[in-house]
């Protein structure tokens, strides 16, 4: 193993469901899209929001009243789910915004937007996600999952800091997986110039997500500032993520999958959902199903693998991603937080 490739294979041990509902008193066995406080007066940023848990979010957020941005790289696609969810009689207002979060200045144009015309942010999910494709790269040449899914939604969030450290209740919402276990940080290719597993660098580009969070709430712990960063996977759920990346035998194994083992996505939004909204979800939390292998189920409180909680690894990803991205993602003692 090269000196250069930190590690994270020594997972621990999941809590047991009875343990979870133990370490957290507060939430209920089986908290749904039903236990949704109000959500009037909130503005939530989406990304992803078109299809799957994105879709399912947004839907639910709502339904419950906030002003919800939808996010989707297809304007068409997302006119699309946009009618939808105004079919459903939703008593909050939707808002399309087109992003592409493989192109980082496509994401500093969204933010800079965002900000020119005033819109608050109180909540902002980083949801957006490819999985498992054959080898692409991003328009700034960084790999395609690593690139959407964590470097991407890191510029968003450094982008937006000051508008979320302005609501009674800001919170960033990053989704990870389950599969983070499997994840290291291939320091020495990060590319996958060398070499490429699908799998790999998509469990990579989860275990950044779950680095990234975990070191976030830290420094906004340490600052002082009113915002919660949460984390929440969706176990497995059945999505066209699945679909959209894999070829081949993979996604005739995915297409099994998706039909006969899978919850649906609206179990699966569940978890970001809590994350974003109940009022006793506390920064550095992870949320996900509380089924066997949390594979499936209600919200409960989860543990990430060992390594994914190790500061002085999350420093070292927070200072590359400064280094690829060219943003200085700053959260002073002052009680500021900004990005340069």
């Amino acid at each position: 193993m090269s000196a250069h490739l930190l590690s994270a294979q020594n997972p621990v041990a999941a809590l047991s469901a009875t343990q979870r509902a133990v370490n957290d008193p507060l939430m209920p066995s089986r908290w749904t899209a039903a236990d949704i406080p109000d959500q009037s007066g909130r503005t939530v940023i989406v990304t992803g929001a078109n299809s799957g848990l994105g879709f399912q979010t947004a839907l639910e957020l709502a339904r419950h009243g906030a002003h919800v941005v939808m996010t989707v790289r297809d304007i068409d696609k997302g006119r699309a789910a946009k009618a939808r969810i105004q079919a459903e009689g939703v008593s909050g207002s939707l808002e399309l915004r087109r992003l592409d979060l493989a192109d980082l200045d496509d994401v500093e144009r969204f933010a800079a937007d965002i900000i020119a015309d005033g819109l608050p942010v109180d909540v902002l999910i980083n949801n957006a996600g490819v999985m498992m494709p054959p080898r692409s790269l991003t328009r700034q040449g960084h790999e395609l999952q690593f690139g959407v899914n964590h470097l991407a939604h890191f510029v968003l969030t450094a982008r937006l800091v000051d508008r979320l450290a302005q609501s009674r209740d800001g919170r960033v919402v990053t989704v990870s997986s389950d599969l983070h276990k499997r994840g290291q940080i291939h320091f020495d290719d990060l590319a996958g110039a060398r070499h490429y597993g699908r799998m790999s660098f998509y469990a990579q580009s989860k275990f950044a997500n779950v680095l990234f969070a975990l070191e976030l709430d830290r420094r906004l712990k340490a600052a002082g500032l009113p915002v919660r960063s949460l984390l929440a996977h969706p176990g497995y759920s059945a999505t066209n993520l699945q679909l959209s990346g894999p070829t081949g035998i993979l996604k005739l194994f995915m297409r099994f999958g998706n039909r006969f083992l899978a919850q649906d996505v609206a179990m699966g939004a569940l978890n970001q959902l809590y994350a974003a909204t109940a009022p006793a979800a506390a920064g550095g939390q992870f949320i996900g199903p509380d089924g066997k292998g949390e594979k499936n189920g209600y919200p409960r409180i989860v543990q990430p693998i060992a390594g994914a909680s190790d500061p002085d690894l999350a420093k070292r990803l927070w200072q590359l991603s400064e280094d690829l991205t060219g943003v200085r993602f700053i959260i002073a003692n002052s009680g500021a937080a900004h990005a340069l």
